[in-house]
């Protein structure tokens, strides 16, 4: 990107499209990248050329280290062997599968072919992620499209770095090699990942700064993300260990203060980073086009052959590998909805973007690669067709598998479990009053809050306690206008009005939360 004054046009125009499509319920990164695309097309509008290094190295360490952080680890074990066969068995056949269609109907080499193959092969976790934030979908199935996006990286990098060195070398493919290369990528990344949770483990127990909890927050995906590539790892491996493992233990690590504090500034930084990335996918098409050749000018059919037979093959792997899983779970009758959900929920996004970007641009005879531009072209197009057809009609896959948990069961489980943690409270209270340690007018004031939660829990959602909350945010607004007239009155200091004012935001915060 050529000026200051283009990234501040990209991130206002990527957050002004986001917000709209958070409160109009649309999937964010599809609308993203239409009106990315939108913005391209409109004349006068410059040239938008997307750096690799702006892709790797800024952009997807902390999207990938905040996807792996939501991972919960009961769901992630129970279903770690069809996330493993997927990762690898379906990298490799979606990339041949790809490679072949791509090899008879497109002007490619074979090499090139195989090439994008390979970087195709991968679902991407962080439209995953975003696709997924707000589907209702069931723990595992949820847990099992996520960890497939975030595990599969390293089949597919293996994969593309082999390709490209076919192409470039123009030589045949070290398959022995590939092996190895894969077990150092894999191996080696995810054994950096687990070494720099356990330095952020150990630095962040004894830390209790805010300020100094979320700067390390901030540079945790990078410092894993950089030291395995610069071990000639997999940086994207390294990263999603670091997040898996430091997201399991984020209770233990830090008090509620820092919670909400980090929660907000990675909120934030997300949304950005994902609001500029998919943007740029729309914008950069139209650029990558006009660098076509005149022969290439039947890109949209190459695009949408390749793209369907990424979905046929996802389906064509899925079904019986769910229909295995769903009879070793007992179940008399297999449910063919849950394969086509997860099909739908295979999308590509910003790595595959990133891995055609890092194709050399000349083989190592010194002649220019003449695919590379055709490769891009069909890259990105396929990652716009999955974002915006599969993104725009995944909600809707959901809702008619009727795979969807109801608000109802989610309403009723947090009502349980407000109960359950309530009855727990009053029986330390009645060890308390045993014991005679704590003045009786304390307990039963908190006997009186314990015993309202169980009523509202017993009543449902629309119990006291919504009430209580609704009421309590309006006079929370009450005194946060009583506080400001103060401090325009010259009662109070500016230093007492911001203390008064975090309180209030604290208060609100939890309620928000409750």
């Amino acid at each position: 990107m050529r000026s200051v004054g283009t990234v501040l046009a990209l991130v206002v125009l990527a957050t002004v499209v986001a917000t709209f499509a958070r409160r109009w319920r649309i999937p964010a990164p599809s609308l993203l990248v239409v009106a990315g695309l939108t913005v391209a097309l409109l004349p006068g509008t410059p040239r938008i050329e997307i750096s690799p290094d702006i892709i790797g190295l800024v952009v997807l360490p902390p999207l990938l280290y905040a996807s792996a952080e939501d991972m919960p680890w009961r769901e992630l074990r129970a279903v770690w062997k069809p996330v493993g066969i997927l990762a690898i068995g379906l990298v490799l056949a979606s990339a041949a599968a790809v490679a072949v269609v791509a090899a008879l109907v497109t002007p490619l080499s074979w090499q090139m072919a195989f090439v994008l193959g390979a970087i195709l092969a991968s679902t991407d976790p962080v439209a995953v992620t975003a696709l997924g934030r707000r589907l209702a979908l069931p723990p595992r199935v949820q847990v099992l499209v996520q960890a497939e996006s975030l595990f599969n990286d390293a089949t597919s990098l293996v994969l593309v770095r082999v390709a490209a060195g076919v192409a470039v070398a123009s030589a045949a493919a070290n398959w022995g090699a590939a092996g190895g290369e894969f077990l150092v990528l894999a191996g080696g990344g995810t054994v950096i990942g687990a070494a720099v949770a356990g330095v952020i483990t150990l630095i962040r127990r004894r830390t209790e700064d805010p300020v100094l909890e979320t700067v390390i927050a901030l540079i945790t995906p990078y410092a894993a993300y950089l030291l395995a590539e610069v071990a000639h790892t997999s940086g994207v491996t390294s990263c999603v260990v670091a997040g898996v493992v430091l997201g399991g233990r984020g209770e233990k690590l830090t008090t509620a203060r820092i919670r909400l504090q980090l929660h907000a500034v990675y909120g934030t930084v997300v949304f950005l980073l994902e609001s500029v990335v998919f943007s740029l996918i729309g914008l950069a098409l139209p650029t990558q086009v006009q660098a076509l050749a005149d022969g290439d000018r039947a890109w949209p059919l190459y695009a949408l052959a390749v793209a369907a037979t990424v979905v046929a093959v996802r389906m064509l792997w899925l079904a019986p590998l769910s229909a295995v899983v769903q009879r070793k779970g007992g179940l008399g009758r297999v449910n063919w909805r849950v394969p086509m959900v997860l099909t739908w929920a295979g999308t590509r996004g910003v790595m595959p973007l990133a891995a055609a970007l890092s194709i050399p641009e000349v083989m190592k005879d010194g002649t220019p690669l003449t695919d590379r531009p055709l490769v891009l072209v069909l890259t990105t197009s396929v990652v716009v067709v999955t974002l915006v057809v599969q993104g725009f009609t995944l909600a809707s896959v959901v809702r008619r598998s009727g795979i969807a948990l109801e608000p109802a069961h989610t309403a009723r489980e947090e009502a349980e479990a407000r109960s359950h943690l309530a009855h727990a409270g009053l029986t330390r209270l009645e060890e308390l009053a045993e014991l005679e340690v704590v003045p009786e007018v304390v307990l039963d004031r908190l006997r009186r809050g314990l015993a309202a939660r169980l009523d509202d829990a017993d009543v449902g959602t629309e119990s006291a306690d919504h009430v209580y909350r609704q009421l309590r945010r309006d006079l929370i607004v009450v005194e946060t206008a009583a506080l400001q007239r103060l401090y325009d009155d010259h009662a109070i200091s500016d230093t007492t009005r911001r203390r008064l004012q975090r309180g209030l935001d604290l208060e609100e915060a939890r309620l928000a939360d409750a």
